[in-house]
C-alpha cells in the first residue's frame, strides 16, 4: 500500500551543518532530506508542483553547500508523484530557477541537489 502526501501542507526544516543526517523517516512515512552536494552554490529556494500550481518556497533558510534540510509533510494526502525545481542563489543575489524534474516523493528517502544534477533515493 502506497502512502500519499500532500505537497500543500508540507514544511522544510533547516538542519545546517548536518549534510550526512539520516532522516527520522522515510518520503512514504512523510519526511525525507534535501541535500546540497554542491562545491559553492546556495539553495534559496525548493517548490514542488503536484499538477495544480507551484507551491510556496518551502524553505524557511538557505542551504549552504554540504548542508541538508529535512522536509516534513503534514498531510497524508495528495498524489505521490510531484514536479519539483530548486532556486539557486545568482550573482546578483537573486533566485536562478533550476529545471524542474518529476519525482515519486513517496519513495524519496534523500533528494540530492548537484552542480549540474538532481537525483533522489
Amino acid at each position: 500500500m502506497r502512502i500519499s502526501k500532500s505537497v500543500l501542507g508540507a514544511v522544510i526544516l533547516f538542519a545546517a551543518g548536518i549534510g550526512g543526517a539520516a532522516a527520522e523517516g522515510t518520503g512514504a512515512q512523510g519526511v525525507f532530506q534535501v541535500h546540497n552536494d554542491t562545491g559553492d552554490n546556495i539553495v534559496v529556494g525548493f517548490y514542488t508542483n503536484d499538477g495544480s500550481g507551484w507551491s510556496d518556497n518551502w524553505l524557511s533558510a538557505e542551504i549552504g553547500p554540504g548542508e541538508s534540510a529535512e522536509a516534513r509533510f503534514r498531510a497524508n494526502t495528495g498524489p505521490c508523484e510531484q514536479t519539483f525545481r530548486v532556486g539557486w542563489l545568482g550573482d546578483d543575489g537573486g533566485e536562478v530557477l533550476d529545471d524542474q524534474i518529476d519525482i515519486d516523493i513517496c519513495d524519496a528517502s534523500n533528494v540530492y541537489l548537484g552542480d549540474n544534477e538532481i537525483t533522489y533515493d
